[in-house]
């Protein structure tokens, strides 16, 4: 779904190719901005149905596949599989 959407907005196609692991620095590897974090926490409020904390919108939750996918399933909120 995230590579779906970085393709969609900021990848065009190539989103898989530039997360060379599920622990790919998006800062660091050049997958976003700090733009691109705020939008892609819209996004995921969305179609997820949660309300992230803006206080936890930082590289801590938000840097990698595998940080997203840690904050997201351990979202009280969050109701799909963990």
């Amino acid at each position: 779904m995230i590579v779906d959407w970085l393709d969609d907005n900021y990848h065009f196609g190539e989103a898989a190719q530039v997360i060379k692991t599920d622990d790919t620095s998006f800062l660091q590897g050049g997958v976003l901005d700090s733009l691109g974090f705020v939008q892609l926490v819209l996004f995921l409020e969305k179609t997820l149905k949660l309300k992230i904390n803006r206080k936890e919108l930082s590289p801590k939750n938000f840097d990698s596949m595998n940080k997203i996918l840690a904050y997201i399933t351990s979202h009280p909120a969050y109701t799909g599989p963990r």
